[in-house]
C-alpha cells in the first residue's frame, strides 16, 4: 500500500476530503499539521510549523527514514513550501522549492512571468519607506494594491486616484503589519476566469475552466460564483489556456495541482494569479471526474504518487457559491439553509464558520462563511440556481 503525506494546516477546510480520498484508493495517509493530533495516531501523524518550511520538511524526511513515503501534497497555500522541500529531500515528485516560492510571493511571480514574456498586468514594487506617488506614475490609474503573500483576495484594493492609492496602501499595511514591500499593478479590465489544472512533468492539463460571472471591479475583490464549463468563445478559452500554460512553464512548476486566475478581454488573456495548489476553500466539492465521481483530492493524491487517473470532468455543468461576507461581526446564524437545499440544481451547502465565530469582511478577511454547490445540464442553469441561493441566504451578525 503506498503512503502519502498530506499537509493540513490548522485553517484548512479540507482535512476530511483528503482522508476520504486516500481511503477510496487504498492509500495510507500520514497527516502533517500545525496543531496536536486530537487522537493518538502514532507515526501516522506529525506536528510541524509551516512558518519554518525547511525544518518542517526535514521532520517529514526523518519520518521517511522509519517508514516509506511515496508522495507529499499540500492541502492549501500554507503547506506548499513544506511539500516542495520535503519532496526534494525524499527524492519524490513535486515542484522545485524555487518554483513553489514564486507562487507564494506575488512580486517574485510577476518578475518571473515578465522574464518569460507571459502576458500580465504592468506592475511595480512599493518598497518600505517609498511613497506611492514615487513609483505609481508608469502604471496610470486605476491601480490595484496587493500584499505579496496573502490569498483569498485579502488586502487587495483598487485605487482610482492618488489619494485613494495612499489610503489603500495605508490600509493594506495595516492588514499585513510592519513595512513589507507591496505590489502595485495596473487594473486589468475584462472578465475573470479560473483554470483548475494538474501539472505533470511541467505540462499543464486543464481539469476545469471556470467562469466568474460576478467579476468584481473593486474597490475590493471578494469572490462569489464559479461556474464550469466556461461560456467564453472557443478562441477566448484557448487563449486563456495558452497563457496559463506559459505561466506554469515560466514559473518552473513541474508536478501537482495548479490554480490560475486570468482576465480576458478582446481575445487577450492576462495572468492575475498562479497558485501551486488546488482551488481554495471547499470549492473542490463542485468538481467530479470520470464516470465514478472521482474527487479532485483523489486526483491530487494520484498525481503525487505517480498513479494514472481519469482527468476528464463529468459531463454535467457545475458550480459553487462562496457565501458573501457582508460585514465584520460575530456570526449568529446563516438563515435560509433549508430553502436553499430545496432549490432545483442545488446539491449541497456547507457553513464553515460556526455560530459565535468571527466573520471578517474584505479586504481584511480571508475566510468564507460557507459554500453552496450546484449541478445542471447547462452552465446557465447552475448559475441561476446559485443566484437564487445567494438571494435567499442571510448572514446574520452581531457586534
Amino acid at each position: 500500500m503506498p503512503t502519502a503525506v498530506v499537509i493540513l494546516p490548522t485553517t484548512t477546510y479540507r482535512a476530511s476530503d483528503f482522508v476520504r480520498a486516500a481511503e477510496s484508493i487504498g492509500v495510507d495517509l500520514v497527516v502533517v499539521s500545525e496543531h496536536p493530533s486530537p487522537i493518538d495516531m502514532g507515526d501516522r501523524y506529525l506536528q510541524i510549523a509551516c512558518s519554518d518550511p525547511v525544518s518542517a520538511a526535514e521532520a517529514i524526511a526523518a519520518l521517511g527514514e522509519t517508514r516509506p513515503i511515496d508522495g507529499v501534497v499540500a492541502a492549501d497555500d500554507q503547506g506548499v513550501m513544506v511539500a516542495a522541500h520535503a519532496s526534494r529531500l525524499l527524492g519524490l515528485r513535486g515542484n522545485p522549492p524555487e518554483a513553489a516560492a514564486a507562487t507564494r510571493d506575488k512580486l517574485a511571480m510577476r518578475r518571473l512571468l515578465e522574464r518569460a514574456e507571459v502576458d500580465q498586468p504592468a506592475f511595480v514594487e512599493l518598497a518600505p519607506g517609498i511613497g506611492p506617488s514615487e513609483v505609481a506614475d508608469p502604471l496610470g490609474f486605476p491601480v490595484v494594491v496587493k500584499p505579496v503573500d496573502r490569498t483569498a483576495s485579502q488586502g487587495v484594493i483598487r485605487a482610482d486616484d492618488l489619494p485613494g492609492l495612499e489610503a489603500g496602501v495605508a490600509r493594506v499595511r495595516g492588514i499585513v503589519g510592519g513595512e513589507a514591500s507591496l505590489l502595485l499593478e495596473s487594473f486589468a479590465p475584462g472578465v475573470e476566469v479560473a483554470i483548475e489544472g494538474m501539472v505533470e512533468d511541467g505540462e499543464l492539463t486543464v481539469l476545469a475552466l471556470f467562469d466568474k460571472p460576478d467579476t468584481p471591479d473593486g474597490p475590493f475583490f471578494p469572490e462569489t460564483i464559479f461556474v464550469t464549463p466556461s461560456r467564453l468563445s472557443t478562441d477566448a478559452q484557448a487563449e486563456a489556456v495558452r497563457v496559463a500554460s506559459a505561466a506554469v512553464s515560466g514559473l518552473g512548476l513541474t508536478h501537482g495541482p495548479a490554480h490560475i486566475e486570468l482576465k480576458v478581454e478582446g481575445g487577450r488573456a492576462r495572468v492575475v494569479e498562479v497558485a501551486a495548489r488546488s482551488i481554495g476553500g471547499l470549492c473542490s466539492r463542485s468538481l467530479n471526474f470520470g464516470l465514478m465521481g472521482t474527487t479532485l483530492e483523489t486526483l491530487i493524491l494520484r498525481n503525487a504518487l505517480g498513479l494514472r487517473a481519469n482527468l476528464r470532468r463529468e459531463p454535467l455543468a457545475s458550480g459553487v457559491l462562496m457565501i458573501p461576507t457582508p460585514e465584520t461581526g460575530t456570526l449568529v446564524r446563516v438563515a435560509g439553509e433549508e430553502e436553499v437545499r430545496a432549490i432545483g440544481g442545488i446539491t449541497g451547502i456547507d457553513i464553515t464558520i460556526p455560530p459565535g465565530g468571527e466573520v471578517v469582511a474584505p479586504p481584511e478577511g480571508d475566510r468564507y462563511v460557507g459554500f453552496v454547490y450546484a449541478r445542471g445540464e447547462k452552465p446557465d442553469q447552475v448559475e441561476n440556481a446559485l443566484r437564487k441561493a445567494m438571494a435567499i441566504l442571510e448572514v446574520q451578525l452581531e457586534g
